[in-house]
């Protein structure tokens, strides 16, 4: 039969001399396994909530404080150019998959195997916060629409990187690969 050789785990069975003794230790170890899971389970959490707060949390503050130039507002829009608010609705998102995606690559120990990584990841923040400011806010839209391709350049090569640390990770940054597309188009119909 195939399943001779798989190893089993090994059961501890108490016997007769330590069935009284053994029934507090066995149990008492079983507690410490869980309070130790939970314990890590519970860092897992707010690691977690920080890796994508603090991502959403900036891309939240830049696009509060950017004021739309009167240049976008008062321009005619086409069916495809979206309102401000999906701009910058789209940003947070893309923040929250970012932060998630550096999070499962942290978690795997991607960042201190492979230090460029963070460099990437810092990179592509970077650029994702400051294409609303240039375009929105102070109207340079060739400074955007080369902050928009850097940001995809980034986004890429992080999508490359986190690919052999976490396959998860680098599907999570495909979507916001999709956006930066489309802020490099709309920014050169800007031009």
């Amino acid at each position: 039969m195939a399943s001779e050789g798989l190893k089993h785990r090994a059961k501890e069975e108490p016997t007769a001399t330590s069935a009284a003794a053994g029934s507090t230790t066995g149990t008492t170890a079983t507690k410490n396994r869980k309070a130790q899971k939970l314990a890590m389970a519970k860092r897992g959490l707010r690691s977690l909530a920080v890796a994508v707060a603090i991502p959403v949390g900036l891309a939240a503050i830049v696009a509060y404080a950017t004021s739309v130039s009167a240049a976008y507002s008062g321009a005619a829009r086409p069916f495809w150019r979206p309102p401000v608010w999906v701009f910058h609705l789209a940003s947070l998102s893309t923040a929250a998959l970012m932060g998630l995606a550096g999070w499962l690559v942290w978690a795997d120990g991607g960042f201190h195997r492979r230090p460029t990584i963070l460099g990437l990841f810092m990179a592509q923040l970077l650029l994702s916060l400051s294409w609303g400011p240039l375009v929105f806010g102070l109207g340079a839209t060739r400074l955007g629409l080369a902050d928009s391709v850097g940001l995809f350049a980034a986004l890429f090569a992080c999508s490359q990187c986190f690919h052999g640390l976490n396959p998860i990770a680098a599907d999570l940054v495909k979507p916001c690969l999709a956006w930066a597309s489309f802020l490099a188009v709309f920014n050169y119909k800007l031009l």
